[in-house]
């Protein structure tokens, strides 16, 4: 009798359990790139920089800092399955950020986090059932890929007779992206989860698409990158944000050839020097200091220069001007931004966006 009972218990379950059904994201749209003919799908670089770029502007091209799928789907449960290029670790970042996903859901007019998925570190590939128990009813979703590693691979479950499908909203809008230059600030450094990348969340904010170019520690103005972001069809806004990995030298050496190549492939855009946040330890640090200060000035002379001679759509923003900064808790190490620091950077740099897209 006993044994009748668990047979029929297992048996029942059987049949309420409804089976998992995989969708490859390559079926899917994907957002972040310059280009579409990026070296993997999943990469942020095309193969013919492969020879031109910098050996480390390459590998960290490789990265898939920015990027997102979007679908939709009735499914009560959603499962996510993918392949870490390099397995990267950091030793200042969560691994939900370097190697792990990020969902967010539309509802009620906005975009809203629903669930990260956390990497498997033993292993290349990793499965996560990232969330349940939903009522079924059609919903739009955006997953943000890892920051700091790549993905070679990547799948979406859903409970079967609730696939993933193309999305229906434009949302966020990806006819005139914003293309952004920058260090690991931009790439995310040190966020938790990739969706807290301040590009991303400007790009929720504005509801438009963002193509994320950080390149940790390797801002360097290198004009193979500039060729690159000038190759964008229909750019609404260029966002420059090297320091402070671009040198003095750098920027006095490229900062004008790497603004010109912009200005003459899209002569009506607007283009926004970001300036340098302070380190926490400036003002103690006096060689940090002389140092940073100098890059800052540089950044600023370069500007002023290209305003004096007459150029009408460029910006100049300066986040840490803002007052939120003051206490130095935005950072994991001094440098690198947490969540709130992303956050804070975000909505510092946000009006003088919206100025400029005005």
């Amino acid at each position: 009798m006993k044994t009748r009972l668990i047979l029929l218990l297992l048996l029942c379950s059987a049949f309420s359990a409804r089976a998992q059904v995989w969708t490859d994201a390559e079926t899917l749209p994907l957002y972040g790139k310059a280009v579409e003919d990026t070296y993997t799908r999943y990469s942020r670089l095309p193969a013919a920089l492969k020879e031109e770029s910098r050996p480390r502007v390459w590998s960290l091209g490789q990265n898939s800092a920015g990027l997102y799928v979007r679908f939709r789907t009735d499914s009560p449960t959603l499962w996510v399955r993918w392949e870490s290029a390099t397995s990267h670790v950091m030793n200042h970042m969560s691994p939900t950020g370097s190697r792990g996903l990020d969902l967010y859901v539309r509802a009620d007019g906005k975009w809203h986090f629903l669930a990260a998925a956390k990497p498997d570190l033993k292993n290349a590939v990793s499965e996560r059932k990232i969330f349940q128990n939903m009522e079924p009813q059609m919903r739009e979703y955006m997953l943000y890929l890892s920051l700091y590693d790549g993905v070679s691979s990547l799948q979406i479950g859903t409970e079967e007779g609730h696939p993933a499908l193309q999305p229906e909203l434009q949302s966020p809008r990806s006819d005139r992206p914003i293309v952004m230059y920058g260090t690991s600030i931009t790439q995310g450094g040190c966020v938790s989860r990739p969706g807290m990348v301040y590009t991303s969340i400007m790009s929720r904010e504005l509801d438009r698409e963002f193509v994320n170019l950080g390149f940790s520690g390797n801002a360097l103005l290198d004009l193979d990158i500039a060729r690159l972001m000038a190759s964008v069809e229909h750019p609404a806004a260029y966002v420059l944000a090297p320091l402070c990995n671009a040198t003095v030298e750098d920027v006095e050496a490229r900062g004008e050839a790497f603004f010109r190549i912009l200005r003459d492939a899209h002569p009506d855009v607007p283009i926004i020097f970001v300036q340098a946040l302070r380190y926490a330890g400036e003002g103690f640090d006096q060689e940090m200091t002389a140092d940073r200060e100098a890059r800052r000035q540089a950044f600023k002379k370069l500007f002023d220069s290209l305003k004096k001679s007459g150029e009408k759509k460029i910006y100049f923003a300066n986040p840490g001007a803002d007052k939120s900064f003051d206490d130095a808790e935005s950072s994991v190490d001094g440098t690198h931004l947490t969540d709130l620091g992303t956050l804070r950077f975000a909505q510092a740099l946000l009006p003088v966006l919206k100025k400029a897209l005005r």
